[in-house]
């Protein structure tokens, strides 16, 4: 078993899904999930290469929020997209990114992304609220490299 899957249970990864649901029912944002056994690269420069590569720009707003996690080396990301950076303080993420980065240091790695992902989701309704409108444009399924 890699240490991927050894990350989060088929359970676990069932309950993120269903926290980045609850925390879209309240933005506009899209919210997403990659897990990762290992990169060489920086988790800021590995997740902004994830985030194209599962296409997290094509949102209306721009809207787009992506969890890197890098299984082997510990290492975890937050970013937003374009339409966010532009309209949030520059301190946006720190908040949510402290919160995960401790629940990781307690091996509580399903309730450091379900905390941030909530945490993010309270973030994001402040800047994007739901529209009635508004339809899913990105899966709430967590990606795996």
């Amino acid at each position: 078993m890699s240490k991927t899957e050894d990350f989060l249970t088929s359970k676990q990864e069932a309950e993120i899904v269903e926290a980045i649901r609850i925390a879209e029912e309240n933005t506009s944002g899209e919210i997403r999930v990659h897990i990762e056994e290992k990169s060489e690269k920086p988790p800021i420069e590995r997740a902004t290469e994830v985030f194209n590569t599962l296409k997290m720009y094509e949102t209306e707003a721009r809207n787009g929020v992506l969890f890197y996690v890098d299984v082997s080396n510990h290492k975890f990301a937050i970013i937003g997209d374009e339409g966010i950076n532009k309209v949030v303080p520059a301190d946006f993420w720190e908040c949510t990114k402290d919160i995960v980065i401790t629940n990781f240091a307690l091996k509580k790695n399903k309730k450091a992304l379900v905390e941030g992902i909530k945490r993010a989701g309270e973030q994001l309704k402040k800047y994007f609220p739901y529209q009635s409108d508004d339809t899913n444009e990105l899966s709430n399924e967590i990606s795996k490299g």
